[in-house]
């Protein structure tokens, strides 16, 4: 695993071992980021269940003024430090340890993201409630980026947001939602 792009293109990245981690694939990172690439300029990033912390450290590559990396797992979090450091990013990220509907419930309402990486354990319905909690937290021309398994059919509207587009890419999907229009032209 490596950063594709940018000022820390090329960076070894480390991650977890064991049967329920699952890190995107460059394939599918690739495809993510070539849709946001214009997003990414001093955007402030959410990468909600981080893992290895790569979706973020790729947005921080490719731009992104800061990165909030977010997991429950010490072990993840041990890698996520060590990724931080390796890819030179350590006054950009911001790393927090605890459960992310813990997170989003402590955030205060004028804590926005210009982008929200969702990559939570598969199978789980994990993506609706981050979604219902991530409502007073996106920007108005922000966008959250979910990967999940292809399997689930997550519906066009999900409290004020709109499915923008859905690909899959063998086993994995990754749907993109933002405001609802009519929430945003009010």
């Amino acid at each position: 695993m490596r950063i594709i792009s940018g000022t820390a293109r090329g960076r070894r990245l480390k991650t977890l071992e064991g049967m329920d981690v699952r890190p995107t694939t460059e394939k599918v990172k690739e495809a993510i980021f070539s849709a946001i690439q214009f997003d990414l300029p001093q955007a402030t990033v959410l990468d909600l269940f981080a893992g290895s912390g790569q979706l973020g450290l790729e947005a921080l590559s490719r731009g992104a003024k800061r990165a909030y990396l977010i997991d429950h797992s010490p072990r993840a979090m041990a890698v996520i430090r060590e990724n931080v450091t390796a890819a030179g990013f350590t006054a950009q990220a911001e790393l927090i340890q605890t459960e992310a509907t813990a997170f989003l419930k402590c955030l205060s309402p004028s804590v926005q993201f210009d982008l929200v990486f969702l990559d939570p354990p598969y199978r789980q319905d994990t993506i609706q409630e981050m979604l219902g909690l991530l409502e007073q937290h996106v920007a108005a021309d922000g966008k959250i980026i979910c990967e999940h398994e292809r399997e689930l059919e997550l519906p066009e509207t999900i409290s004020v947001w709109q499915k923008k587009k859905s690909r899959a890419y063998g086993s994995i999907a990754v749907t993109t939602y933002i405001y609802k229009e009519e929430v945003t032209q009010n």
